[in-house]
């Protein structure tokens, strides 16, 4: 028998090595050797290879909000290695410059506050971006030149981790922390570096770990790449591939399956009665509304609606579901 298709969020840790697509087609598998069927799944962002880390998977109607998630920010961790860059601005490049310079850690951690806010930032080579209908990774990987326009993007934070010895222990010279007010402190050289970054849609941490190895008066590459959150997934609600394969062996999915309002955290919600319930299921605008205008989640008892806009007391379905209570 085949069971009711899912609707809402499996947050993923996806490993190194895998990709993005490869993680959604391990979900599909997985749901179809637990009786799901056929399921619409989509994800909320793309992650390298080389990276791992939170991915949020969207299953049956949250793949509806999938769009949203790669519209929000994210915040990832990442290693800089001094020293060395690569054509690929991370390890699975080439190295084509390097540099005996090693930049103190105080002026690391001043120059965090220069990469805060809204910057110009160049993509890398090795991107998706598209030249003439080409991927640029495609024109890279094919030695041909690839000129990318710089972007305006925003990193909302970029701080050192607190993580102690763990993090400060990758310095040469010393593996205690310094006090970078001391004066009397000992100069501490940076071989690697680890920040985390809260940044927003389309930041490459590659070419922000480039451009913050050029402010320092050296070259440098990413060596460790972790997204521990996407827009209001965490990494403390990612499941491992282990756990995900535990659920086609017959562990309950409703155990890890976050609901699709998940993906809708800082929305407000909008109970509507079952009459205006069924006007908006059938895309109609409602009116004599006395709320605040904005973006609303119009809900029916505990099952979303419809994502609404509300303006000037009438309420207009931006994205509808197609849920109902049995559904639930």
């Amino acid at each position: 028998m085949t069971l009711p298709q899912p609707h809402g969020w499996l947050i993923l840790d996806k490993p190194r090595g895998l990709g993005s697509t490869q993680a959604v087609a391990a979900v599909k598998r997985v749901l179809r050797k637990a009786g799901y069927g056929k399921v619409k799944i989509g994800h909320g962002g793309t992650l390298d290879p080389l990276a791992e880390g939170v991915l949020p998977i969207a299953l049956g109607e949250a793949t509806k909000l999938a769009g949203r998630m790669l519209d929000a920010s994210k915040t990832y961790a990442f290693t800089i290695r001094f020293g060395e860059e690569t054509d690929t601005l991370d390890l699975e490049g080439e190295v084509i410059a390097s540099s005996d310079h090693r930049p103190p850690l105080a002026a690391v951690a001043a120059v965090c506050e220069h990469f805060t806010g809204e910057i110009e930032q160049v993509p890398p080579a090795y991107s998706a971006i598209k030249v003439d209908g080409r991927r640029a990774y495609d024109l890279a990987r094919a030695g041909e030149e690839v000129e990318l326009k710089s972007r305006k993007v925003t990193i909302h934070e970029l701080i050192p981790p607190d993580t102690g010895e763990e993090l400060w222990s990758t310095f040469a010279e010393t593996a205690a922390r310094p006090d970078l007010l001391d004066p009397t402190a000992p100069l501490v050289l940076a071989d690697s570096v680890t920040l985390v970054a809260n940044v927003s849609k389309g930041t490459y941490i590659r070419s922000l770990a480039r451009d913050i190895a050029y402010a320092l008066g050296t070259i440098g590459h990413v060596t460790y790449l972790r997204r521990t959150k996407a827009g209001p997934f965490t990494e403390s609600q990612a499941i491992s591939l282990d756990i995900l394969e535990e659920i086609g062996n017959g562990a309950r999915l409703e155990d890890h399956l976050l609901p699709l309002e998940a993906g809708l955290d800082g929305i407000p919600a909008l109970t509507l009665d079952p009459e205006s319930a069924q006007a908006a299921r059938q895309g109609r605008v409602l009116s004599g509304m006395p709320h605040p205008d904005g973006l609303v989640l119009a809900i029916s008892g505990n099952v979303p609606v419809a994502l609404m806009e509300l303006s000037g007391g009438t309420a207009k379905v931006v994205r509808g579901f197609n849920l109902t209570d049995t559904a639930e």
